[in-house]
């Protein structure tokens, strides 16, 4: 992911994505309220005497709506790639710009011609709002061009990036002092809940959709309940399920003393999280892990993942409690005053 994020304009590549999209969505929300004027079928194509080709308006609308985005990503995505000339993506992002403006300009022309009749072989593209459409989409297309920054940017993540590295570079041993890492359930674990639940929410989809959807998504979060994200700095002890749900935040000052062990995780009440009787515990199986013990008395077990990254985990809490406490080596004692 580091790799694609150096290697791309991450703005260059939102806007790409996003613009076509809205543009689209906007076309297709006018159509609609052009719509009871308009003949049924539309036309989609003309000539000297009027319309020729005909399609049914919800598909005149989709389609132009998947062209509209289709041709804007088409060219956009040729400006994102930072390895190409800061000229060409310059002329790349405004091309996709005129492009994806013109195109929804002549379609929109083409409904406006036939607003009001009640066949779409009277109508005509309606010239005036195709050469206001195609006057805008070229101006903006220019503007574009010329005020697009192709060339690489300062941004948020340099600003954090440069805080991390003075904060390591003034404190070597802030490194040794972080750990992060994931844990999951075993594979067949995850295997299990596909079967007991993926395969029979098919079959229930048959007869009710609804009911193979809600199946369907509570194994997902069955599954999700058996992973977590476990970060230990200096700022104490934060897990969260799944990555993004934090369960528990645990400040250094609060911890006494921290171990690795191997757990049972029938004792703590099963797996995932659990908090009962002053222990709670977030553990994807039994196993290798770390139980942290309170300075209010209470417990809490967190699964390590192996027996090492358990043992890593312990003595990066047990160093961060020590230093919150005031017992971080390498401080100096104050001198007693004479």
């Amino acid at each position: 992911m580091g790799k694609f994020r150096d290697s791309v304009d991450t703005k260059a590549l939102r806007f790409a994505v996003g613009f076509p999209m809205v543009l689209a969505a906007a076309f297709v929300f006018c159509a609609f309220l052009l719509r009871p004027d308009l003949p049924d079928p539309v036309a989609i194509s003309w000539t000297a005497d009027g319309g020729a080709s005909f399609a049914p308006f919800g598909a005149y609308a989709a389609g132009g709506a998947l062209l509209i985005i289709a041709s804007g990503w088409l060219v956009m995505f040729q400006a994102a790639p930072l390895s190409r000339p800061a000229v060409m993506r310059r002329i790349m992002m405004g091309t996709g710009l005129f492009l994806s403006l013109f195109i929804t300009s002549v379609l929109a022309a083409g409904l406006v011609g036939q607003a009001g009749l009640a066949d779409a072989r009277e109508s005509q593209v309606d010239l005036t709002v195709l050469a206001l459409g195609s006057g805008a989409a070229l101006s903006l297309g220019v503007i574009m061009g010329f005020v697009f920054k192709a060339d690489r940017q300062w941004s948020l993540d340099d600003d954090r990036a440069l805080e991390r590295a003075l904060a390591r570079e003034l404190d070597p041993e802030l490194a040794g002092d972080t750990f992060r890492m994931w844990v999951h359930a075993r594979s067949s674990v995850f295997v299990m809940i596909a079967v007991a639940s993926l395969f029979p929410a098919a079959l229930i989809a048959v007869a009710l959709p609804w009911l193979g959807a809600l199946v369907a998504a509570l194994a997902v979060v069955a599954a999700a309940f058996l992973c977590a994200r476990v970060k230990a700095d200096r700022r104490g002890l934060r897990v969260l399920v799944a990555g993004v749900l934090p369960v528990m935040d645990v400040p250094a000052a609060a911890i006494s003393t921290a171990s690795a062990a191997d757990v049972r995780a029938a004792d703590y009440g099963g797996w995932g999280y659990r908090n009962h009787s002053g222990t709670a515990a977030m553990l994807v199986s039994s196993g290798p892990a770390v139980v942290v013990h309170q300075t209010d008395g209470r417990n809490l077990a967190v699964s390590g993942g192996s027996p090492a990254s358990a043992a890593r985990l312990a003595e990066v809490l047990t160093r961060v409690a020590a230093r919150a406490h005031g017992g971080t080596s390498g401080e100096r004692a104050p001198e007693s005053e004479s």
